[in-house]
């Protein structure tokens, strides 16, 4: 996993940003082991307490559950991952269209440069 971290957010909400990201788009498959603290950790180049702390916020959560002797694993619930995927989906949507409308961009205007853009992508 290639980890990019921002200076103006906490580290630790972007490790629990970029694990979301990871199990929803596939990188870690539901039902799969997650590397050790310590190595998800070293490889992120951050603090294995901070790590420790992203992990066992994302296991509140359910999206990873622990095996005592065996380490993490993503949760095997499709649902809960789809629905993930969705809030995190609306989240960027909201987040673009705040942008346009302080651009001045109209919804009309929006849409258009969109579809214009995803054809252009596509051709």
């Amino acid at each position: 996993m290639k980890w990019h971290f921002e200076n103006n957010r906490p580290i630790y909400s972007q490790i629990l940003e970029q694990i979301r990201l990871g199990i929803i788009s596939g990188e870690f498959s539901a039902g799969s082991r997650l590397p050790s603290v310590r190595e998800l950790a070293a490889e992120a180049s951050v603090n294995p307490n901070t790590m420790q702390k992203a992990l066992s916020e994302l296991e509140q959560s359910k999206i990873i559950y622990s095996q005592r002797t065996s380490g993490r694993f993503v949760t095997e619930d499709q649902s809960m991952i789809e629905q993930i995927k969705q809030e995190i989906a609306e989240t960027k949507i909201k987040e673009f269209i705040q942008t346009m409308q302080e651009l001045g961009i109209s919804p009309d205007e929006v849409l258009k440069l969109i579809e214009k853009t995803a054809k252009e992508m596509i051709s």
